[in-house]
């Protein structure tokens, strides 16, 4: 069985379950003798049509590859009882935020393959509606080489708000986080902050900040759970192109701040 590093914490089920949208379109299911797959789609992401087809095939795919795999897998472990449960697949997609024409979109995947606790990932994507595409951040600063300036700003926010978070929680944490073993994963390469979103703002068609996205053993032990950190707009300014400029303005609204694990 792959030692997939994606985890949840205790309750996986009751978590996986309240991050789910109140609606949601089921646009693929499977249940077979091997495992049970299920792809919801937000209902509010229908009104980005291109998006929702997109998001619901990108599913699709995923769940016959999971299919494909737990049938392998499964056939390779010794004496395997027969009253043994198939494996559990769910993946959802959920609005995040609308930002002009960016649209935000949460990634959650949740595995039961009969280990000592699920599994849990949860990326981002950001979708350019007039594009009718995904897209990175990249344009929204003046530069993002692996290393440059802009990354190695961004690391440091990421970290020092990530300590912070944990000190909030009572979590062990190094006085420097540069030089955390957890945090130590936190790379001054746009691939390696974090799945990063576009954060809701109090003004309308702009984000107030980045929010970063880490799942269980990506900055810390299985049981301190999801992080999720915020880092404000006016702190990124010095490094933004004009198009970044553009997009940011306002403060992070209380109902997004409550949403934090």
């Amino acid at each position: 069985m792959r030692n997939i590093k994606l985890f949840i914490g205790l309750g996986a089920s009751a978590l996986l379950l309240s991050a789910l949208p109140a609606v949601a379109e089921v646009t693929t299911s499977i249940k077979n003798k091997t495992a049970e797959i299920t792809i919801n789609v937000d209902d509010s992401l229908k009104a980005y049509p291109k998006l929702f087809e997109n998001l619901a095939a990108e599913g699709k795919v995923w769940a016959a590859k999971a299919d494909a795999e737990a049938e392998v897998e499964l056939k390779e472990l010794p004496k395997r009882p027969v009253s043994t449960s198939p494996w559990s697949y769910e993946r959802s997609y959920n609005l995040r935020s609308a930002v002009g024409p960016y649209i935000g979109v949460l990634r959650q995947d949740y595995t039961n393959t009969g280990g000592a606790h699920p599994n849990r990932y949860t990326d981002t994507i950001l979708w350019d509606r007039d594009a009718g595409k995904r897209i990175s951040i990249r344009p929204l600063f003046n530069e993002t080489e692996d290393g440059g300036p802009t990354m190695t700003a961004l690391a440091k926010l990421v970290r020092a708000a990530l300590a912070q978070e944990k000190k909030r929680r009572d979590a062990p944490v190094a006085s420097d986080p540069a030089k955390d073993e957890w945090l130590r994963s936190v790379k001054p390469w746009l691939l390696k902050l974090g799945p990063i979103s576009l954060a809701p703002s109090t003004e309308r068609d702009k984000s107030s900040g980045l929010s970063f996205h880490f799942s269980p053993y990506m900055v810390g032990p299985y049981v301190e759970g999801d992080y999720v950190v915020f880092v404000p707009w006016t702190d990124l300014k010095p490094y933004l192109s004009a198009q970044g400029t553009a997009l940011f303005g306002g403060t992070r609204p209380a109902s997004d701040k409550d949403q934090q694990p």
